[in-house]
């Protein structure tokens, strides 16, 4: 344990680095100047610093101000050594950060025992300090597993209701990739932009509760199984609310919320404005840009173009102007990430047209 000794009295320097050195594990550094004694604490966290207040350059008060600015010697015990025992002098140390006192001339068995004593209670305090920072890293650990699981399980989720619904090809991953865009271009941070990006898939999970009937059913859906088709964000609500973790709680926000339409007109609650979560603003655009450019049974893909121009022509009144501006900012990344993820339905019709063509 380092214990730095600053004196500019040579003798009183080699008096108590004889003394320190009768206690096991200590290792004294001696410095009889105070700015040298200065740098040498720049670069180095000493166990146990005592320092005395009558020496040229810096007294021992301003030493202790230029100690106790420094955030690694903030937890340093500091031990006055002066001739001086007035109380001012002693209240403007204790004001300063000092931790102890020794009045010179030093009687050895005092400075052995006070230095033991500070010496432990650092050790102590290091070890609280590495108890400390392992249980951060604890936490922190359990932290990133309970945000894997939460993630897993919302990937799982979200996988299941493409199993009812096999239409969607890579609708799922293409729009959480619009809908990432979306979030960085309206200069979300980071980690919430992730977790937009995790929770979008499961914006129609509640389509789990859909019958079948209604769900698979070729061609346009009649007024009576629109309103059961529209019921499915509030089943989606109630499939995933009530979650501690916050993705969770995202995913039921956007499952709720991805239908209501900015002027107020959309579905379940008729919410309107900032009333609507934004992940469910944002999720709505990069919704309906991919089911718009997505092939399906009932109708044929869209070009990209004739998608931008109707999110553009329904901004303000179907969806809010600053995440299709966002949106509409980043063509090229909407392109790149609509090629990249081509759609499995699409693909699988592409294959049973080759498939008859060399049977024909």
């Amino acid at each position: 344990m380092k214990v730095l000794l600053v004196d500019d009295d040579p003798t009183a320097l080699h008096i108590a680095s004889c003394v320190l050195r009768r206690i096991d594990g200590a290792d004294p550094v001696a410095i009889a100047n105070p700015v040298e004694a200065l740098d040498w604490l720049k670069e180095n966290n000493p166990d146990l610093i005592l320092i005395d207040q009558i020496m040229p350059a810096l007294d021992g008060l301003e030493m202790l101000e230029r100690i106790r600015s420094w955030p690694h010697l903030a937890e340093v015990p500091v031990v006055m050594i002066t001739a001086e025992t007035s109380v001012s002098l002693r209240v403007a140390a204790l004001e300063r950060g000092c931790t102890d006192f020794l009045t010179k001339p030093i009687i050895v068995p005092e400075l052995l025992v006070r230095a033991q004593n500070l010496l432990r209670l650092r050790t102590g305090q290091r070890l609280l300090n590495d108890q400390a920072a392992m249980l951060r890293v604890q936490v922190d650990d359990a932290t990133a597993l309970l945000r894997q699981q939460a993630q897993e399980l919302v990937t799982r989720l979200a996988h299941a209701a493409e199993f009812r619904d096999p239409e969607t090809g890579g609708h799922l991953e293409r729009m959480a990739g619009y809908a990432g865009l979306i979030a960085r271009g309206l200069g979300i941070d980071e980690d919430e932009c992730n977790q937009i990006v995790q929770a979008a898939p499961m914006h129609d999970i509640g389509k789990i509760g859909i019958p079948d009937a209604i769900l698979l059913k070729p061609g346009r859906l009649s007024g009576p199984e629109m309103l059961v088709m529209r019921q499915h964000p509030a089943i989606g609500h109630d499939i995933l609310r009530g979650s501690a973790h916050k993705l969770i709680e995202m995913a039921a926000e956007i499952a709720h919320a991805h239908h209501e339409k900015f002027d107020g007109t959309g579905y379940p609650r008729g919410l309107s404005g900032t009333a609507i979560p934004l992940p469910a603003r944002i999720v709505a655009v990069a919704d309906v840009f991919d089911a718009l450019t997505s092939a399906r049974a009932y109708k044929p893909a869209w070009s990209l173009e004739e998608a931008r121009a109707f999110l553009i022509a329904n901004s303000g009144s179907h969806f809010d102007p600053s995440c299709v501006a966002a949106f509409v900012a980043q063509w090229s990344a909407v392109v790149e990430t609509f090629q990249a993820i081509p759609d499995r339905l699409a693909e699988a019709a592409q294959v049973a047209t080759l498939q008859g063509f060399l049977s024909a």
